[in-house]
């Protein structure tokens, strides 16, 4: 996908305001930017998540990639059950994971009805840095409406479903209710699509990172290995990291029986939080995003069929070490065979 037509996709949804329980602006603007998309159906579940199905009607889509429509924010009523009084602002009360230090600094806030946001630009694209009020995850979103629009665009075969979930920031209550009613084949493989705070060797700029797991459990190693497997085939940079500062709804799913798995954009000022206890724009690297939707394409065209285990079962480079010390094992086999009294 060129530059002005992702930049067209971000101006839409990074604008939409959201927060959690309030996701419809960034539930329209998905919408929107799908109808008239060829072989792409759209439909909710009795939560309010958004579904996509593209391909044909026959084929049941092995890979659904998702993401979240909500971020953290302000929202009324005032009186939720169990708020700490620092959350508490006015008629509103923030919801997510921000800390208490940055909360306490009264930094202004722009209202949208019934919530409230940072007040924060929405959109800023400076170098290779996206940075906008709420890159979580509403970058997500983003690249798996550009991947819809590419493909659909180039009346691929490829298939595969999309989901847009609410509430993620509370603790997972759309994915949750998602599961309840997984409106996807049992073994179909999820591929949780976020931006998260890189750890060990991982940074912005060098790729996005394939998520072995989060802070609550460890992912399916098939599906990992097979995003990896398309990443090295294409040639595209990609990292790798166990990403245990977060989590995600990869998790949430996977207490339900669902083969899960997910891939993150490095970010930076996750959640807002700058240095020294300043609100600022969350950022991701352009080029980053870039590379992620062609990733997730190279994921349909490699393993169309979902995840394959012959990939992961590849003992070659195991062998070769053996073939490389047989002198010594042949010559120190007699050492360890069991002796008889």
């Amino acid at each position: 996908m060129n530059r002005e037509n992702l930049i067209n996709i971000l101006d839409s949804i990074l604008k939409s305001p959201t927060a959690p329980f309030h996701e419809y602006f960034v539930r329209e603007s998905i919408i929107k930017l799908l109808s008239g998309c060829g072989n792409v159906r759209i439909k909710d579940d009795a939560f309010g998540n958004l579904i996509v199905n593209l391909g044909p009607e026959n084929k049941s889509p092995c890979w659904i990639f998702g993401a979240h429509m909500d971020h953290p924010g302000y929202v009324k009523p005032q009186e939720l059950k169990g708020i700490e009084d620092y959350r508490i602002r006015g008629d509103f009360s923030f919801l997510g994971g921000v800390p208490e230090n940055y909360l306490n600094g009264n930094f202004p806030i722009k209202e949208f009805g019934s919530f409230a946001m940072w007040d924060l630009a929405a959109l800023k694209i400076e170098g290779d840095f996206i940075r906008s009020r709420a890159c979580d995850d509403l970058i997500g979103c983003v690249a798996i409406v550009a991947l819809i629009k590419l493909l659909s665009s180039r009346n691929s075969s490829h298939s595969f479903g999309a989901v847009f979930t609410r509430a993620e920031e509370v603790g997972f209550v759309g994915a949750n209710e998602l599961a309840k009613s997984w409106p996807f084949s049992q073994n179909s493989c999820f591929v949780s699509i976020e931006t998260s705070i890189p750890t060990g060797s991982s940074g912005l700029g060098k790729g996005p990172i394939c998520r072995v797991g989060d802070r609550l459990t460890i992912f399916d190693h098939i599906a990992t290995e097979s995003i990896l497997h398309a990443a090295r085939e294409n040639n595209l940079e990609v990292q790798r990291e166990l990403l245990d500062r977060g989590a995600c709804e990869a998790s949430a799913l996977s207490v339900h029986g669902i083969p899960v798995s997910g891939i993150s954009l490095p970010l930076g000022n996750y959640h807002n939080c700058g240095k020294d206890n300043t609100i600022e724009e969350e950022f991701v690297s352009f080029s980053d995003l870039e590379v992620l939707i062609k990733l997730m394409e190279s994921i349909l065209e490699s393993f169309p069929t979902g995840p394959k285990m012959e990939f992961v079962k590849d003992r070659s480079k195991f062998e070769k070490v053996n073939d490389k010390y047989r002198l010594l094992i042949d010559q120190t086999s007699d050492n360890f065979k069991k002796k008889s009294n």
